[in-house]
């Protein structure tokens, strides 16, 4: 057993249906996430947000995690390469892209582009792993992200000419993809105990973000705090960071990269409904349509998960 790899024995895997469970809930709380984004636009500066969010997570996980950290340092340090990779790509580069996106795109937008991230995390446990993923997987990908499709272009395919692509969504993208490649490469994280790990990441990205946010705050930007910016910070450090990297590593773990990124698509699902309850956009019929071609999609990635786990 190489020691670089397996530090720790692997705990028993719960029943699949907890872990997607588990998921949909963490699709909610990240869907939030990009509702107080756009909510704090020009009171937060996005890369400050970042910040306030990663310390108020940490500060929050320390308690729990410090002596679980302490007994892994030696892990973490013999995997620090991975363990830096998989801090920069999932905690500072997908959410300082993300916040810096919100400010120039809607949040619709910014949900809405999150349904790329299934099909990415399939070519980069290809290119990475040479790992190729059964047709009934790409066929839940593919019923996915056509209903995101129809999302995107309200129902009518003859507006696809007129879609115009921003900065704002450009940035959300290279989120996007920093997140698919931290979706695919969490299998190679060392064993250690999931709370010491979880900090170590966090703390990478307080150590990223800190250095951005004092150059955002010297360029000019300017900090607003008042009730709503609280209340949206602690939002962000408790619910789409402490607790839903928490149980999104876990699923990620216990079903694989594939089928845990294929849940991606729920954030339209989710982020329609939130979008129209806090920013007064409405829900229409191509809603339903796009949002019931969405949980197909999962319902068939769900299926070949099973299928694979029956053979192995």
């Amino acid at each position: 057993m190489d020691r670089h790899m397996i530090d720790r024995a692997k705990p028993a895997a719960p029943a699949p249906w907890i872990s997607y469970a588990t998921l949909a809930l963490v699709m909610l709380f990240w869907s939030g996430n990009f509702i107080a984004g756009r909510l704090v636009q020009g009171h937060v500066p996005p890369l400050t947000l970042a910040l306030f969010r990663w310390s108020g997570a940490a500060f929050l996980l320390a308690p729990f995690a410090w002596r679980h950290f302490m007994a892994d340092r030696a892990i973490l340090a013999r995997n620090w390469r991975i363990v830096l990779l998989l801090g920069l790509s999932g905690v500072a580069a997908f959410n300082a892209f993300v916040y810096t996106g919100l400010n120039h795109t809607t949040a619709t937008n910014a949900i809405l582009l999150q349904a790329a991230i299934p099909a990415l995390v399939l070519m980069f446990n290809f290119l990475f792993f040479r790992e190729k993923s059964p047709w009934l997987q790409i066929a839940g990908v593919a019923f996915s992200v056509l209903g995101v499709i129809i999302i995107v272009l309200r129902g009518d395919l003859a507006s696809a000419a007129s879609l115009a692509v921003n900065d704002g969504d450009l940035l959300v993208l290279c989120g996007v993809t920093s997140w698919a490649v931290y979706t695919s490469l969490l299998r190679l994280r060392p064993h250690a105990h999931p709370l010491s790990f979880l900090l170590a990441t966090f703390v990478i990205g307080i150590l990223a973000m800190a250095p951005l946010s004092l150059w955002e705050i010297g360029s000019g930007e300017r900090l607003h705090l008042n009730a709503t910016t609280f209340g949206a910070i602690a939002y962000v450090a408790v619910f789409p960071s402490l607790i839903a990297y928490i149980l999104y590593n876990a699923a990620v773990r216990d079903l694989g990269a594939g089928p845990a990124g294929q849940t991606i698509t729920l954030l339209p699902l989710f982020g329609a409904f939130l979008v129209a309850a806090f920013l007064d956009e409405p829900l229409h019929g191509f809603h339903a349509v796009g949002m019931s071609a969405i949980l197909g999609g999962i319902v068939l990635t769900a299926l070949a998960a099973r299928a694979a786990q029956k053979r192995r």
